[in-house]
């Protein structure tokens, strides 16, 4: 294989793995995601304070719900702090 072609082949694997780690971020960030896991957190929840004899369980259960909610809106401000407080190189 020429050095061209190999180096066109590097490039192509990069373009790939920058398409992967694009998907994941949107992910990460994407509305269903983030409103799939506050309904599963909310439901698991409600169960286990069910089968543990919780009062008023369906009410409880909105508690972890709403902090995962919350972290979710906070999270990309704490991150953009952390990474200009101790990851950013002098």
């Amino acid at each position: 294989m020429s050095e061209i072609e190999e180096i066109k082949r590097e490039i192509n694997l990069i373009k790939e793995r920058n398409q992967r780690v694009e998907i994941d971020k949107a992910w990460e960030t994407s509305i269903f995601r983030i409103v799939f896991v506050l309904i599963m957190t909310y439901i698991i929840t409600a169960v286990v304070f069910y089968f543990i004899g919780i009062n008023n369980f369906l009410l409880n259960a909105l508690i972890p719900a709403v902090g995962f909610y919350l972290s979710t809106q906070s999270l990309p401000f704490i991150k953009k702090w952390w990474i200009d407080k101790f990851y950013k190189k002098n």
